[in-house]
């Protein structure tokens, strides 16, 4: 009984043992044969790379359908992925476009299934090329980013370095592109070492040539050209023969490029090179069309397997089948329809881009000229001030009768400078929008006067009549800037007198219209001078535009009055036109909207003449920093018995104008420690009533609103005539003690 236990026993773990052994034989049986087969795949894609690299493209898609079939076969959906991204890269690199996108978009689809990292990234790196290819440049680099990210292989990773190399030569970043390249050139790659070197040779050449550095051209194309005779890259050897040639011509070393040009068209002629061309095309058409076949024989086996079949749960599976493949096509034609618009979006971008970049360098040079220009004419102002200062004081010295002839061109001279300074200033403002009309009360009929009153002995000069003629019913008093409107007829009534010799000249006020506090008013400046041609009359208010350089050497002046004027006259919304003919005078003429003051109308200002000043026994506060001007403006107000002390800087001012009393304070604007506008801003604090002048070199940042708004009475800019520097004085300070009496 024992015995048979026993017997039983061992048969039992003899059977056990026997059965294990036979499953160990079975699995390593499998295994191997795994192993087997992922080494011939690895095999057949190592023999792809090497005919893909010596462009047998007829060998290199024949070795791609065998790793195709075997995917299939084995139901391996990664290696049939990987087949068809190198289906797609081939076409790609081939000019195939339309097959490349058909082979991505079945890769497309089964990537949906699978969780594949280097699949994805590789399939984000052939999104990359064909928007390269499409000139997407920018959207290109974002899918390489994103590639990058999915997987560090290393294959994979130079040949991301080598398109980015591309895309950065393509939009002229040549440090980044060389940077890549130079890298790539000692690579490491275990199977594409020498054929990444050769591209980025190649690349290197053609960016040096793009950087006219022939040398190192030469230098990367030959490099280029013993890499691929000696792996036999048979396309690189082409490019690098071309490249040679184009460069040797370049440089005028026609024998070289003679060399390499033979070398090109030998390539190009061999008849193993046109009977391989054709043999590709060959191939290439048949394996594309037995995969096309192949979808629609699995189409035709699904309609035969319908027929047999009665089940209406194949039924819809087919046509959801049918209704997928339409919807993909849809799909497929919304794809190029949006590589189109990210085609345009890209070149919008990027035209956006150096648009901006052209308005910045733009705004950047037109900052730079108006800060000079600023700087220059504001520094030109204080030694001009000593100029017409000096030569004032000395020409009221009463001076010999040969040395008051050297003063009236020293003092014809500085004036004529201070206007241009003034021009350049003026056009500087406004070519910078500093400038904003004000909005206050004025009478229109006393700035006109002004104006041909300080004209009029230019017209006697001239031997011309100067007529204001002024529509009474124009209401008395306006709201507008004075300033501006009267720098307006200074140019038009200064540039028709220059121009009118023995003749008149006619300044024009109408009122057009008047509703409730609204006028519309006329204004024009005729004169019967020398006139201007038609063919001139469309430039005539460019700026430094004269007419002609004739006009410019008989007259002088600086062609920039007129420029001032339409300038000017944008501010407030007008348009000056002109009327011309050449011989018989010109006529310029606008139309002004201005508001009213009604219950202004009939009020009479009380005015004071310049000879009912009595500056005797005045005494006066100068604020200035600059010892020159100290002197000049001192021996000025002494010239009308004025007495006067004087504060260096603003601190001192404060405190003497709390310390004594003064008739009035003529204040410097820009001074080392506190300005001039915050000075007057602190004596207004305890001081609210004595009249502030601001004796000022105005420059392209100083605004006149800001003076008044800092507690200014009046500005008076440096240099100035001394007939006005009076004037300002004697008016402000016995108006307010006119009014203080009324």
């Amino acid at each position: 009984m024992t015995s048979n236990l026993l017997h039983k026993w061992i048969g039992a773990k003899t059977l056990f043992l026997l059965c294990m052994l036979m499953c160990t034989q079975a699995f390593y049986g499998q295994n191997q044969k795994d192993i087997s087969s992922t080494a011939k795949v690895q095999a057949i894609f190592d023999e792809f790379t090497e005919y893909r690299h010596q462009n047998k493209l007829d060998k290199a898609l024949e070795t791609l359908d065998e790793a195709a079939n075997i995917a299939e076969n084995n139901e391996d959906v990664k290696l049939l992925l990987d087949t068809y991204h190198q289906y797609a890269r081939l076409f790609l690199e081939e000019g195939d476009r339309e097959t490349a996108i058909f082979y991505w978009d079945r890769a497309s689809i089964l990537l949906k299934d699978i969780s594949y990292s280097y699949g994805q990234a590789f399939h984000l790196y052939l999104d990359a090329a064909l928007r390269f290819e499409e000139g997407n440049n920018f959207q290109s680099l974002k899918s390489l980013e994103e590639s990058r990210m999915l997987s560090n292989n290393r294959n994979l990773s130079n040949n991301i370095l080598l398109l980015e190399a591309y895309i950065f030569t393509n939009i002229e970043k040549y440090d980044d592109a060389i940077k890549n390249l130079h890298a790539l050139i000692v690579n490491s790659d275990d199977k594409e070492r020498a054929y990444l070197a050769t591209k980025a040779n190649l690349q290197l050449a053609k960016i040096s040539m793009e950087l006219n550095d022939t040398e190192e051209g030469i230098v990367h194309s030959k490099a280029a050209l013993e890499l691929a005779e000696k792996h036999g890259f048979s396309k690189e050897i082409r490019a690098a023969n071309e490249q040679l040639s184009n460069i040797y011509e370049v440089m005028g070393r026609y024998n070289e490029a003679l060399t390499y040009n033979r070398a090109l068209e030998s390539i190009k002629d061999s008849i193993f090179n046109i009977e391989k061309a054709k043999l590709d095309a060959s191939t290439a058409d048949k394996i594309r069309f037995e995969h096309q076949m192949n979808e629609i024989n699995k189409l035709q086996a699904k309609n035969e397997e319908l027929s047999e079949s009665k089940n209406r749960s194949e039924i819809t599976a087919i046509l959801t089948s049918a209704f997928l493949t339409i919807i993909s096509l849809l799909a497929v034609s919304l794809f190029r329809n949006n590589q189109i618009k990210l085609k345009t979006n890209d070149l919008l971008y990027t035209k956006n881009k150096e648009l901006e970049l052209a308005r910045d360098s733009a705004v950047s040079a037109m900052e730079a000229k108006t800060n000079f220009l600023s700087t220059v004419t504001h520094e030109l102002r204080t030694p001009l001030y000593a100029v017409t200062g000096l030569t004032h004081l000395l020409l009221e010295e009463n001076p010999a009768e040969h040395q008051k002839e050297h003063l009236k061109s020293l003092k014809f001279s500085g004036e004529y400078l201070l206007n241009f300074i003034n021009d350049i200033l003026q056009i500087n403002k406004i070519d910078a929008d500093k400038l904003e009309p004000l909005n206050i009360e004025f009478k229109l009929e006393k700035v006109l006067t002004d104006v041909v009153d300080s004209l009029q002995q230019n017209a006697n000069e001239n031997k011309s009549k100067l007529i204001l003629d002024y529509d009474p019913n124009i209401p008395q008093t306006l709201l507008g800037d004075p300033i501006k409107l009267s720098q307006i007829f200074m140019n038009l009534v200064g540039n028709a007198l220059k121009f009118t010799k023995n003749g008149k000249v006619e300044v024009i006020a109408k009122l057009l219209k008047k509703e409730e506090d609204q006028v519309k008013l006329y204004f024009e400046v005729r004169d019967s001078g020398i006139g201007i041609s038609e063919d001139k009359q469309k430039n005539i208010f460019d700026s430094f535009e004269q007419g002609s350089i004739q006009i410019n050497r008989e007259y002088g002046g600086t062609g920039l009055g007129l420029t001032i004027v339409k300038s000017l006259l944008g501010l407030f919304g007008s348009t000056i036109q002109l009327e011309s003919e050449l011989g018989h005078g010109s006529s310029f003429f606008f139309e002004m909207d201005l508001k009213c003051d009604d219950k202004a109308i009939d009020e009479v200002a009380f005015e004071l003449n310049p000879e009912e000043f009595d500056f005797k026994g005045l005494h006066v506060l100068i604020v200035e920093d600059n010892k020159i001007n100290q002197v000049i403006t001192k021996k000025m107000l002494t010239k009308k018995e004025i007495t006067c002390d004087i504060a260096n800087n603003g601190n001192e001012a404060i405190d003497m104008a709390k310390a004594n009393t003064y008739d009035c304070i003529l204040m410097d604007i820009h001074m080392p420690g506190i300005s001039g506008e915050e000075a007057t801003r602190q004596i207004r604090k305890f001081d609210p009533d004595i009249p502030i002048i601001a004796l000022t070199a105005i420059s392209l940042d100083d605004s006149l609103e800001s003076f008044y708004k800092a507690g200014c009475n009046d500005v008076v800019t440096k240099p100035f005539k001394p007939e006005v520097f009076y004037q300002k004085i004697g008016e402000n300070i016995f108006r307010r003690k006119m009014e203080g009496l009324v």
